[in-house]
């Protein structure tokens, strides 16, 4: 029986990690029911933390400068979303009204929109897709939240006849706000990471709302377009509310390089319990560790490693891989690699142009914005295709 050892990176909490495995579990149940899959959770002993609760961190204000490049409006009009869920109804209350003779005292096409939403229950297909989704429990707050806003209710009273731009545009809203609360929660369902997931669901959602045309309004296009060129947006943030969000990325590459040993030996310790051939499965920091780790040594046990949004080949090209400086080839007996990375995803990285010969690259696109992307590959079947075929 072959094993796969799926190996996490950076600043995975241990429920994230567990439901990322199950997913993997899941995926592979399908096509390969022979494989055994087996948790290296190196994070939970071995990570970072603030062992001080944030004692060095001074108590100001900072300034983080965000850019965005050109990119499809629709990806960024999400970015916006998951920050903000009421971003594109904020938008579309500031749409100038359209001049006409309609009688202010009769019913408006927008009062029997706004009915429907008070009084919605999902259908049961609808309900069926949240609970694929994983937001079934946070639906009726989002949706209640949404309805109660200034903004939706702002938004409202500029439209016109045509209400399938609003449709939309509030299907998205309650399915931003519903992704929102389980990130709030501590909650990682997939439609975090699966924009088809998330596309369905605004879908069918917005159909059940009563008019769809599924795109974006020519008044959200436009304003799009302002975010569609280089600009910086400025966020002001507490500076440990910074840190906790973005520390567990970086804090865990700089405990690796300083004390890697340890995370290479856990991970050792795995293979060897595990059944031959073994399968390394490592995301983002987890392919460095087993870069590193089958580089220096022979694991005869290893017959693939997969690396998905892996920084490996970066750090080598920069002479920063510990295991092997810049010009030297990897060994012989270094097993199969396969990487798998998302243009998108800007903690990605190519091996086969500074590994000639050794590695084989895969391009996949999650459709998500960064860092989203960075967790999307499980979700993509773009992956599994690239994945399935190579197993033992």
């Amino acid at each position: 029986m072959t094993t796969l050892v799926f190996v996490h990176g950076t600043g995975v909490r241990p429920t994230q990690y567990e439901e990322n495995f199950a997913l993997i579990q899941k995926k592979l149940a399908i096509q390969r029911p022979d494989i055994k899959v087996v948790p290296c959770l190196w994070g939970e002993k071995l990570g970072t933390k603030l062992n001080a609760q944030g004692a060095s961190i001074p108590l100001y204000d900072a300034t983080l400068a965000l850019s965005e490049e050109e990119e499809d409006k629709e990806i960024l009009l999400w970015e916006q979303l998951y920050c903000e869920p009421l971003y594109e109804l904020q938008l579309l209350s500031l749409k100038p009204s359209e001049e006409g003779f309609a009688n202010p005292f009769a019913e408006q096409p927008s009062d029997e929109l706004d009915s429907r939403l008070q009084r919605f229950e999902p259908s049961p297909e609808l309900q069926a897709l949240l609970v694929e989704a994983g937001i079934a429990l946070v639906f009726d707050e989002a949706l209640q939240t949404v309805i109660r806003s200034e903004a939706y209710h702002e938004a409202l009273q500029k439209a016109s006849d045509s209400l399938s731009e609003y449709c939309d545009a509030i299907a998205r809203a309650i399915v931003a706000q519903a992704m929102f609360y389980c990130e709030q929660q501590q909650k990682y369902p997939s439609i975090l990471t699966n924009a088809d997931l998330r596309d369905k669901v605004v879908e069918t959602l917005s159909c059940a709302l009563g008019e769809a045309e599924l795109g974006l309004g020519g008044w959200v296009w436009n304003a799009l377009s302002l975010l569609a060129h280089p600009t910086t947006l400025a966020i002001k943030r507490k500076r440990g509310s910074i840190t906790d969000a973005i520390s567990p990325f970086p804090c865990d590459i700089l405990l690796y390089q300083s004390r890697g040993e340890k995370i290479r030996q856990f991970i050792r310790e795995i293979i060897e319990q595990a059944e031959p051939p073994v399968v390394l499965l490592a995301h983002s920091l987890g392919g460095i560790a087993c870069v590193d780790l089958l580089v220096k040594e022979h694991l005869e046990k290893v017959a693939l490693l997969l690396t998905v949004g892996s920084q490996a080949p970066f750090l080598y090209e920069i002479n920063a891989l510990h295991s092997l400086e810049f010009g030297e080839p990897l060994p012989e007996h270094f097993p199969a690699w396969l990487n798998i990375y998302d243009l998108r995803d800007f903690l990605s990285y190519v091996g086969a142009n500074v590994f000639p010969n050794k590695v084989q690259d895969v391009l996949v696109d999650s459709k998500q914005t960064f860092p989203r992307s960075h967790s999307a590959y499980w979700e993509n079947p773009a992956t599994w295709k690239a994945i399935i075929p190579r197993l033992p």
